[in-house]
């Protein structure tokens, strides 16, 4: 045969099962980046090479579209010292969205700023001091009492209620300059992803419905979703396994 008519042959293996695993996974979670699904197809068992998975989540053109963001104030970050164990520090803000019916409603947002756990999404139209107050009772009746809580200066947080509550209970407060919201950076980054990943995927036909759906929303973030911040763990196999090894070491938390 002359060289002239040679042609390369490729000997990459069939793909198709892996493309067609990832566009079922990609259809699932639709704002997931090729990262976190890499990491879901490696817990289905599913070997691949990163760069490979990323050839193939271009090619099967499975990017996920930038939205919008609305505008932050500007300014230079509060310098915060991170946290170092659970209850150590919580977050607390509020987002808001709307109904099929155009019915406004909040939903309060309570995270561990260390195992990045979502605690509560606590959902109604209406979320004054008082409310804020009971709900965090009952987390901390099943989770135990954070050493300090970090929030912005809105009026519920800033209410009497809360002011008697943080005495009462003993947990420090702090609240963060006006208008910097990246000094509550977790809570923040929190809600940038439940909007995207939540709020801004469904219609609410019923203030029920949406408490349904936001609940199970949690419970996915909190058990399924990996967190590159957790090297791809999920916030709640973080906590487990950080309190098997203080188990195992004989420490405290």
């Amino acid at each position: 045969m002359a060289p002239k008519v040679w042609r390369y042959a490729s000997r990459r293996p069939d793909d198709t099962e892996i493309r067609q695993r990832l566009r079922r996974l990609a259809d699932e979670r639709r704002r997931f980046g090729y990262r976190r699904l890499h990491i879901l197809l490696q817990r289905e068992g599913i070997q691949v090479n990163h760069k490979k998975l990323f050839r193939l989540y271009r090619q099967e053109k499975l990017g996920v579209r930038r939205r919008g963001g609305r505008k932050r104030a500007l300014g230079t970050r509060s310098p915060m010292a991170l946290p170092t164990a659970p209850n150590e520090r919580w977050s607390l803000d509020f987002v808001s969205d709307a109904l099929a019916t155009g019915r406004r409603f909040r939903v309060l947002a309570v995270m561990d700023d260390f195992t990045r756990e979502c605690l509560g999404l606590v959902t109604d139209t209406s979320l004054p001091g008082l409310r804020v107050g009971r709900e965090l009772d009952r987390i901390v009746a099943l989770r135990g009492r954070p050493l300090m809580i970090v929030s912005d200066n809105g009026t519920e947080l800033t209410s009497h209620a809360i002011l008697r509550w943080q005495e009462e209970r003993g947990v420090l407060w702090h609240y963060i300059a006006p208008g910097k919201p990246q000094q509550n950076g977790f809570v923040e980054s929190f809600n940038g992803r439940f909007r995207d990943e939540c709020l801004n995927e469904h219609l609410f036909g019923s203030l029920t419905a949406a408490r349904r759906i936001i609940e199970a929303w949690r419970a996915d973030y909190n058990q399924a979703r990996p967190h590159t911040s957790l090297n791809g763990l999920t916030p709640t196999a973080f906590a487990t396994r950080r309190l098997q090894r203080h188990i195992e070491t004989g420490s405290c938390l």
